[in-house]
């Protein structure tokens, strides 16, 4: 009689913390929660939820043993303290931990040297790490390569569409960058396919707004600021030491509202109308579109603004908040190699996150 099969596969558990809630934050977390019995039975890893911290409140698993179902109406918390909740999900039994930052939190950034040195992988669409100092990023490269946690960021670009991650494979192949051209913003995108003179500019900008396509600001949109950033990270990911300084930046924000307080902006959103409409009789006088277009050359020179482009144009073509990354690469210099979809809301963000956890648990060894 026939032996019965026994699995050889050993549990790879992953603790998890996540950071910022928030639109993006609570779709990771219900999709997380979501694939929890999927993955455990198909592949073997048990993502284990261990904690999650608002801007002035954490809830551990320690103190609530129904943190996986009610992460958001937890009633046991305690005040935020990213050090302890750090050392939290990494425990002292030697597991594997990750920490996801779904803030958009500078301060949050400033931690990432620190956990990556100390054996805490880091995933975030978080852009401020990626395209802010560059000795931060320096760091951040250092502790990955000593410690040999990772850090993947894959959603900081274009959410949940491959960008960063077929850069890497084009480098990692032996292939090189010449130059990067694209709609890195799925905001932009969606009001430039939208501002066709029926409705007010500002009508558009709040409505995005409200969809959850706008940063939090929406001005980090309209100012180009919010791409300019990815095209940082995409040149440092390619070896490039640009930095956001050295972008050159035309803002969609009139000079006398960039410093106004977020609400008090929010108010005087008719001030983009006039000049927004003037820029579409412009494209219909030449028989062009809008579109917002960010670019990057081989001699290292980036520059980020709204472009007429013709309509034969292949960013002429794009739906709602599609993001289109060409890349011309030495391989690829003819016709360039593009990655297109939609590149803006919180699932599809959330999805990008997800992706990049999954390469990294991908990697972990079972322990016991």
């Amino acid at each position: 009689m026939p032996m019965p099969r026994v699995s050889t596969r050993h549990t790879r558990t992953l603790a998890v913390g996540v950071i910022g809630p928030g639109r993006v934050g609570s779709a990771l977390l219900e999709q997380l929660r979501a694939a929890q019995p999927r993955l455990q039975q198909d592949h073997a890893l048990e993502l284990k939820l261990c904690g999650v911290v608002a801007r002035k409140q954490m809830w551990l698993d320690c103190d609530d043993a129904e943190l996986n179902a009610r992460h958001g109406g937890a009633q046991v918390w305690r005040p935020n303290d990213l050090d302890a909740f750090a050392q939290h999900v990494r425990g002292n039994d030697g597991r594997h931990a990750l920490l996801i930052d779904c803030s958009a939190s500078d301060e949050v950034a400033a931690f990432y040297p620190h956990w990556l040195a100390n054996g805490i992988h880091v995933v975030t669409p978080n852009k401020l790490a990626g395209s802010g100092p560059l000795k931060r990023w320096q760091a951040i490269r250092r502790a990955c390569a000593e410690s040999g946690a990772r850090f993947r960021y894959e959603a900081t670009v274009c959410a949940g569409l491959p960008v960063v991650q077929t850069l890497r494979d084009l480098l990692d192949t032996g292939d090189q960058l010449l130059a990067v051209h694209g709609m890195f913003s799925g905001t932009l995108a969606w009001l430039c396919n939208r501002h066709d003179g029926a409705q007010p500019f500002s009508a558009l900008v709040r409505e995005a707004h409200a969809k959850g396509y706008t940063e939090p600001d929406p001005r980090d949109d309209l100012s180009g600021r919010d791409v300019a950033r990815k095209l940082v990270i995409l040149a440092r990911e390619a070896g490039w030491p640009l930095s956001l300084e050295d972008v050159d930046l035309e803002s969609l924000v009139p000079e006398d509202l960039a410093a106004l307080p977020r609400d008090e902006f929010l108010q005087h959103l008719t001030a983009l109308d006039a000049p927004m409409a003037a820029k579409l009789a412009e494209a219909h006088a030449q028989g062009g579109v809008l579109r917002h277009v960010a670019q990057l050359d081989r001699d290292g020179r980036a520059s980020v603004r709204l472009q007429v482009l013709p309509a034969s144009h292949a960013f002429a073509h794009t739906r709602l908040t599609d993001n289109i990354v060409q890349f011309t690469t030495r391989r690829y210099c003819d016709n360039p190699l593009c990655v297109q979809g939609p590149g803006a809301g919180p699932e599809v963000t959330a999805a990008g996150v997800f992706g990049d956890l999954l390469r990294i648990a991908e990697s972990l060894e079972a322990r016991a």
